[in-house]
């Protein structure tokens, strides 16, 4: 263990340390790389993450991913894919202060310990992937018994630490009022995993295990937590009713099982005659009639719709969409099936370069799916509507879209019944002609439309609302 407690070793000049397991395991060749970024984030902890080959013991693996979660719920974030991996770049100066003011723990246990004391002192992290291997004949330090209790107890530590700081850290959580600023929270593995246990004990099963899970994201989203509260209270009125206590939490948990549900359905786990289509005679004149654009919104789960559908039906999609979400997304439903990437493209605006590219899609027979319910990152044109008793910007793009493409236009929501879904895919345009004197108020008039159609869906299922991020922003 290199002398994180010695002050002269800050003293004689040095401002990082590099740490480094002697047992052969890690990949040599990354170290020039964890040099480079150690150079351009001077004051970032750089950690590795591991990438396994065939020799990894299963018991180690598993082992990983159990502190992994727990290391997420002690620093309230997923910036830290793996703590505790030996390769490594300290800053010495927080290094120093961390040991200067706690008492770290010793061997296995040290590298998890260390990892989260920086990032509750908001020590900026990033993560490095090298290769690990297991050489035949290794021999390991890692004692079963006494190391994996001293891991679980600072696991123990580390929680109540968390909730110590708890205020300190929330405050710290940057909020944003525009969704496109929302990272991405939660790991493929994880997917896969709950994707197994829904083919094997079903949505009950998953119901159980996602619990704690849930809570955690439910409770460390204040800002996505108040849109959800404030979307419920509008759809619910629209009811009679009025929330009631633990709903908060039940929407959150409903967000969840939509992401294994839709895990499941790329694994093959969910039968297609579970999907049931409102309307097969416009399913079956949107297949027959070419190009079209589809409208989509963040109601219901299009994605697992996307998944039942037939394969030759399922190649014609193109999504557009704002942000590069879609690379990691992709990644990751690559791993549970190989057909489930999206065939994306990044369109911030309209311009002639992506019109050109767009109706020879369509002139292919492609389907052009877009959001029509999240307003584009900077701004951008919006139409004011109506929307559960309040006014709600709503982005124009899609209306031009269709008006440039000349082609039909569809609505497409798929919602959960019971223990299967219901694919509605409505007739919305022929063609989408925008007067030349007057557009802006052509094009109010339609996002009206699709408002209300949203409005109609939302009130039936109004937990399958998952636009979590502030919807009725004020003036």
């Amino acid at each position: 263990m290199w002398p994180i407690g010695s002050g002269d070793v800050f003293a004689a000049g040095f401002t990082h340390a590099i740490q480094l397991d002697a047992d052969g395991q890690h990949d040599l060749a990354a170290l020039p790389r964890l040099l480079r970024i150690g150079t351009e984030h001077p004051d970032a902890l750089v950690l590795g993450h591991p990438r396994y080959d065939a020799s990894v013991p299963r018991a180690r693996e598993l082992g990983r991913r159990f502190t992994n979660l727990w290391v997420w719920i002690e620093t309230l974030s997923c910036r830290i894919t793996d703590a505790m991996c030996g390769f490594r770049l300290y800053p010495l100066a927080p290094a120093l202060a961390v040991a200067d003011g706690a008492r770290l723990s010793p061997r296995m246990a040290f590298d998890i310990d260390i990892a989260v004391r920086l990032s509750w002192r908001g020590v900026p992290v990033r993560m490095l992937p090298v290769g690990v291997t297991y050489p035949a004949g290794n021999i390991s330090n890692f004692d079963m018994l006494r190391d994996n209790w001293r891991i679980t107890a600072l696991h123990t530590r580390l929680v109540f630490g968390m909730l110590v700081r708890l205020p300190a850290l929330l405050a710290r959580r940057a909020s944003t009022r525009h969704w496109s600023d929302l990272a991405e929270r939660g790991a493929g593995w994880g997917l896969d995993l709950l994707a197994r246990v829904y083919r094997i004990g079903g949505r009950d099963a998953c119901l159980a295990l996602l619990f704690p899970v849930a809570t955690y994201f439910h409770l460390t989203g204040g800002a996505r937590r108040r849109a959800a509260r404030d979307f419920l209270e509008r759809a619910l009125a629209r009811r009679g009713e009025r929330p009631r206590p633990g709903d908060g939490l039940r929407h959150t948990l409903d967000f969840a099982v939509k992401g294994v549900e839709t895990a499941a359905a790329w694994r093959g786990d969910i039968a297609r005659d579970r999907m049931t289509v409102d309307d097969p005679a416009s399913l079956a004149h949107a297949v027959g009639g070419g190009g079209a654009v589809l409208i989509v919104s963040h109601l219901g789960n299009v994605e697992l719709s996307r998944a039942l559908l037939p394969a030759d039906q399922r190649a014609r999609i193109t999504l557009l969409h704002h942000t590069r979400h879609a690379e990691h997304y992709n990644r990751i439903m690559r791993r549970l099936n190989p057909d489930a990437a999206i065939n994306a493209l990044e369109v911030t605006e309209i311009g002639p370069a992506e019109a050109i590219t767009l109706q020879e899609r369509i002139a292919r027979g492609a389907w052009i799916a877009i959001a029509g319910d999240r307003t584009p990152p900077g701004g951008g044109r919006v139409s004011r509507v109506r929307f559960l008793g309040a006014e709600a910007p709503l982005p124009q793009g899609p209306y031009v879209l269709a008006h440039l493409l000349r082609c039909r236009v569809y609505l497409l929501f798929c919602l959960r019944e019971g223990r299967g879904w219901r694919l509605h895919l409505e007739p919305f345009a022929d063609r989408v002609e925008l007067p030349v004197g007057d557009k802006r108020a052509a094009i109010d008039v339609l996002a009206q439309r699709y408002a209300d159609r949203v409005e109609a869906h939302a009130v039936r299922a109004p937990f399958q609302w998952y636009n979590f991020f502030e919807f009725w922003p004020p003036p």
